[in-house]
């Protein structure tokens, strides 16, 4: 039940928690965790880019892309099932 108890690991330590702050712990160290990813990407494709440049080869094409958004995924499934 959504109002119940979660047990939750902290390095080697169980705690008992309520689930919707469990729930809420996990959604904002995701929502960290996703940011970091899409700063990390960032970082990595300027790096590439300046790579290549030093290296005298062309820039990579498509390399700027951006991964489709849950909502975008869902748009083009539903489109596609027709």
């Amino acid at each position: 039940s959504p109002t119940g108890k979660a047990m939750v690991c902290f390095g080697n330590l169980f705690i008992e928690l309520p689930k919707a702050q469990t729930r809420e712990m996990l959604r904002q160290d995701q929502d960290q965790l996703d940011e970091e990813i899409n700063n990390l990407r960032k970082e990595l494709r300027v790096k590439v880019n300046r790579l290549y440049e030093a290296q005298g080869k062309p820039e990579l094409k498509g390399f700027n892309l951006n991964p489709m958004s849950a909502e975008e995924m869902k748009l083009i499934n539903r489109i596609l099932e027709g």
